[in-house]
């Protein structure tokens, strides 16, 4: 019979790729500390104020983690696939502050569950261990600061643009709220619908309830392009 940790290996590369950097004591020590959990759809797994417990790793599913201001403005900070860990549990777990945002799973999840005590352990003693765990922290900063920049150097409308043109299906549909965008863009929902509405004027989507319609999506993608930089001769 399989452990926990093999049979999650055997469908996520990064998980099967650290198992075979540890020796053999190493890896047992990661199998006693680990289970594997099943987790819903819809499943609160942190809430802002509360204390870290354990390490993720996920490997089917995803989980939205989102922040909230006092005056109920969301931002989806970012979403954790397959393969992929929460740098917020992260640091959590390093540091023993509180999560600062909710943790929410979009779809049924499977993970690795590490409790902390492991965890502490293993990253005190494994340096494959370490390395895993702070290339993925590395990288989730590394999107954050993206999703920085976009807020605070980029205008809505352009990034309204380009969320629009990423997430439309084929026909040119996409099938969300205003709220559910504004979210997704850390923006007021009366901001999206009043960037909608003026996208309507200019012909450019066709609103209807929970549906948007691209219309001329030649005039959008101009949109987000970069203005050609002007140089001296």
């Amino acid at each position: 019979m399989l452990h926990a940790v093999e049979e999650i290996a055997a469908t996520c590369p990064p998980l099967r790729a650290l198992l075979a950097q540890m020796d053999t004591a190493t890896r047992r020590r990661l199998e006693r500390g680990a289970r594997l959990v099943r987790v819903p759809a819809d499943t609160v797994l942190f809430r802002p104020g509360e204390a870290c417990t354990q390490y993720l790793v996920v490997t089917d599913g995803s989980v939205r983690v989102d922040m909230t201001s006092d005056t109920g403005r969301e931002i989806l900070l970012y979403r954790v696939g397959p393969g992929q860990t929460c740098v917020l549990t992260t640091l959590a777990l390093l540091s023993g502050a509180p999560y600062e945002a909710e943790g929410r799973t979009e779809t049924q999840v499977r993970a690795l569950s590490l409790q902390a005590s492991a965890f502490d352990a293993l990253v005190a003693q494994s340096a494959a261990f370490r390395r895993f765990v702070f290339s993925a922290f590395a990288m989730r900063i590394t999107d954050l600061m993206h999703l920085l920049r976009q807020v605070a150097f980029t205008r809505l409308d352009t990034r309204l643009a380009g969320f629009l043109l990423h997430h439309a299906a084929a026909d040119g549909a996409l099938r969300m709220t205003h709220q559910e965008i504004a979210a997704e863009l850390g923006a007021s929902r009366e901001a999206i619908s009043r960037l909608l509405k003026a996208f309507e004027q200019q012909g450019l989507v066709e609103l209807s309830r929970a549906r948007i319609l691209l219309r001329d999506i030649a005039a959008m993608r101009k949109m987000i392009r970069p203005a050609p930089r002007i140089t001296n001769s």
